[in-house]
């Protein structure tokens, strides 16, 4: 049911690109072909939730819990929450435009997702308790109305901002563009690898939070830039590890996990450069030729929006529940643990972005921008923060 999902969600992203690039849409024809390619992708959409529904049931029901509990789980619900959010929304602006800028978001995470280990696993004892759907459930369905808010903003950049001229603003949101080439970068190395049959296993100490040193078996699906630290090869076949991996990174999955990072910034800056070549002008100034029929102020207003829905359910999910549930399972509500640290900027950024707007009169441009830093927060929170750095949710 995923995999169909998954297929249908990727029409979904290929009909809205048709939407968009119709001419009809673009004068504006009230029966035209944007309008009718818009309808179809929407109801594709809403055939994939469907499918994707069903599937968070069968797993849930398989399981005996929610589908949440790791990062295969937790990342293919985001993809649920974030299309979720999108049909919400769209159903009150209905812009196609919209659709072709959070639908390929949706795609993204759940082909991310797959790239995790996928069986349905029994729940580790820090992870039995009802608080795991409440709070995981209540901060995706959060993380993915900013997904939305963050595409709004997205969109209001590329059709205010000059992207003839060198200005700061063009510059970093020719960096966004990189960013996104870089996720992109990595779930296409990831399966190309997998597929490829890739698998190197290294032996390495591991020091327990006991102090105890055990010896772990470390399993890489792409070749070792870097190696876990004082680690031992266990398959010949393949070539040593260039480095070994920084003192500071603790977990015996550490050095594997930095290790994708590298082949994601590697993967992307390939992808973004070849791209550059191909298209001979900056990423961002070819997709700014999409949103030129928009109006800044509706698009300002969709990112608003989004993000003022997604705020009070974040707040709940990933600050208030997730503080009960850590004073229930370790007995204090507050550690100081990465995620935790994380989920609070992220919770503090979006609350200034609401200030700043509602006090302050920060709409366009500083409104716009803020949304897509705040969602790059949550990003680097998913992304960054649970697979290099040791924490509490490691597990994930």
């Amino acid at each position: 049911m995923l995999t169909i999902a998954f297929i249908f969600y990727c029409i979904a992203t290929i009909l809205f690109f048709v939407a968009v690039t119709g001419k009809s849409f673009r004068n504006r024809t009230p029966e035209g072909h944007g309008k009718r390619f818009g309808r179809i992708a929407y109801a594709t959409a809403v055939l994939g939730f469907l499918a994707h529904a069903v599937f968070i049931g069968m797993r849930w029901y398989i399981g005996g819990h929610i589908p949440t509990s790791n990062m295969f789980e937790f990342m293919q619900f985001l993809g649920f929450a974030m299309t979720l959010a999108f049909l919400g929304i769209y159903l009150i602006y209905r812009i196609p435009l919209i659709g072709a800028f959070v639908m390929p978001f949706s795609v993204i995470v759940v082909a991310y997702a797959a790239v995790f280990p996928r069986e349905v696993t029994p729940l580790i004892p820090a992870l039995q308790s009802y608080w795991l759907q409440i709070h995981v459930s209540t901060a995706a369905l959060g993380e993915g109305a900013f997904a939305v808010g963050f595409a709004g903003g997205l969109m209001y950049l590329l059709r205010t901002v000059n992207l003839k001229e060198n200005s700061a603003s063009a510059v970093w949101l020719e960096i966004v563009m990189w960013v996104i080439c870089a996720l992109i970068a990595f779930i296409v190395l990831v399966f190309s690898f997998q597929l490829a049959g890739y698998k190197t296993t290294f032996k390495a100490p591991f020091q327990m939070s006991t102090g105890q040193v055990v010896e772990s078996q470390v399993k890489y699906h792409m070749p070792a830039i870097v190696g876990p630290k004082d680690g031992t090869l266990e398959t010949t076949d393949k070539m040593k590890p260039w480095f070994e991996a920084p003192a500071f990174m603790k977990g015996n999955q550490a050095a594997r996990k930095f290790n994708t990072l590298i082949w994601s910034v590697a993967g992307g800056t390939l992808l973004y450069g070849v791209a550059r070549l191909a298209f001979r002008r900056r990423i961002s100034a070819v997709a700014s030729k999409w949103v030129q029929d928009l109006e800044p102020e509706l698009v300002d207003e969709i990112s608003y929006r989004a993000v003022a829905i997604g705020f009070p359910i974040f707040t709940l999910g990933a600050l208030i529940f997730a503080m009960i549930w850590a004073h229930e399972a370790w007995g204090r509500f507050w550690g100081w643990d990465p995620k935790e640290v994380w989920a609070l900027i992220t919770w503090l950024f979006y609350s200034a972005y609401l200030h700043l707007r509602l006090s302050r009169g920060w709409q366009g441009k500083k409104s716009a921008w803020m949304a897509v830093i705040g969602f790059i927060l949550v990003m680097f929170n998913l992304v960054f923060v649970n697979l290099v750095i040791s924490g509490l949710h490691s597990y994930a």
